[in-house]
């Protein structure tokens, strides 16, 4: 009996060797994104065929289980399971990280596996994205379950970032939620839970776009000198400009949207994914922050309003081919009787100088705050034309002018020029 009882374990023994990979060494690098319909490339035409994404830099790109299944995201695990099971490929779309991963494939070598999955729910508000949601906590469990896969098979892992694609549901349904106080929030609660997980030690900083969509929502007025819709795109200004855990990657403006409506097309999202590579790039290799292009001050001589910009790369340009010209390539300046005084404007630099009618103290100095009713995209929604030379497009803004005149003396002899 006791012979018999060394034989039954040596063979369950010789079986259990025989079910195991052996895995060489690997690190994966984890960079998903999370939000609301862009996220999800909700109608975008899938550009990029999953086979040959799974065969790329020799399948080195993966899913949230270290496989190959792209293109099955759902929110509900049975779902997802059934989609992966009989190929359903219907809304399988184009994500911006497809375009992502294979860019930072080619930065790396064969031992590096770039891990990418969507989390997050169409048409919803920030509110309800948030720690407690559902979409939030599913898109914790995929980290967790990368994690994990990675630890079985003796990988290192980690997450360098974390793309972040949503603010147009609160730009159109009018929640009545302070957006910037939400999205440091969710940040917290992503990077408290994620590094639970992962044990890193460094912070995990969201890669952040900039929703454009002002023009689908119903009140929306360009000229109006309190224009609520635009809280939602300052709010990444100014993260960008003084929150250190938050990095750049392109506003939405200067591509095509499907149906001129509100999802951006598969060109477009490759456009924001490859900008999100090279942020991430940098964000590996341990360099400054990237801010993109983005207004840093304005300041006041006479009628005349200087705004000093972050250029990426110099020198700033103005371009009306890849989007259709805007009056005055964008710049507004709203006074409070719900008039734009600007006339003309120039570029000094990194700088742009507008001229107004009257003086722009108290106005609202505005870029890309624009464009037909109910549209978005380059060619009729609100939009502008600045970008730098390595096609970093200038993030929309809505600035408060200064209160009192420059002060400088040798500064407002410029500006007087």
């Amino acid at each position: 009996m006791k012979a018999f009882t060394i034989i039954i374990a040596t063979i369950a023994s010789l079986l259990f060797t025989a079910c195991q990979e052996n895995y060489e060494h690997k690190t994966v690098v984890c960079i998903p994104v999370y939000g609301q319909s862009l996220a999800l490339g909700e109608e975008a035409e899938r550009m990029t065929d999953f086979d040959s994404l799974a065969a790329y830099a020799d399948g080195r790109i993966v899913t949230e289980n270290l496989d190959h299944h792209f293109g099955y995201f759902d929110n509900d695990h049975k779902k997802q399971w059934f989609k992966k099971a009989i190929g359903y490929k219907k809304r399988a779309y184009e994500l911006s990280v497809y375009k992502m991963a294979q860019i930072l494939a080619d930065q790396f070598g064969k031992d590096t596996l770039i891990c990418i999955f969507p989390g997050g729910q169409g048409a919803t508000a920030i509110a309800n994205l948030s720690k407690g949601t559902l979409p939030y906590q599913r898109f914790i469990e995929n980290i967790q379950t990368a994690f994990e896969t990675s630890q079985e098979r003796g990988w290192d892992f980690f997450i360098p970032a974390i793309c972040w694609m949503q603010g147009e549901s609160d730009i159109v349904d009018y929640p009545n939620t302070v957006y910037q106080n939400m999205l440091t929030q969710i940040w917290k609660d992503m990077n408290d839970d994620i590094l639970r997980i992962t044990q890193q030690k460094d912070s995990i900083p969201f890669i952040c776009y900039q929703s454009n969509s002002l023009g689908r929502a119903i009140n929306f007025k360009a000229d109006t000198f309190l224009c609520k819709e635009t809280e939602v795109p300052q709010t990444f200004v100014e993260l960008l400009l003084d929150n250190p855990h938050f990095w750049a990657s392109g506003p939405t403006y200067p591509y095509a949207c499907v149906n001129e409506k509100i999802h951006i097309d598969a060109k477009g999202q490759q456009s924001i994914g490859a900008l999100a590579a090279e942020t991430a790039f940098k964000l590996i290799k341990g360099e400054n922050r990237f801010r993109g292009l983005i207004p840093l001050r304005s300041t006041i001589c006479d009628n005349v309003v200087k705004i000093a910009f972050n250029v990426p790369n110099p020198p700033l340009t103005l371009d009306t081919i890849q989007v259709s010209k805007a009056r005055l390539y964008g710049f507004s300046v709203i006074n409070d009787k719900n008039k734009d005084i600007a006339q003309s404007i120039d570029i000094d630099n990194n700088s742009v100088i507008i001229l107004c009618s009257e003086s722009p103290i108290g106005c609202r100095i505005r870029y890309a705050v624009n464009g037909d009713y109910m549209k978005s995209g380059n060619l009729h929604g609100p939009r502008g034309n600045l970008r730098d030379s390595n096609n970093h497009w200038c993030y929309q803004f809505d600035l408060p002018s200064i209160k009192i005149p420059l002060s400088d003396e040798s500064e407002s002899k410029e500006l007087s020029k």
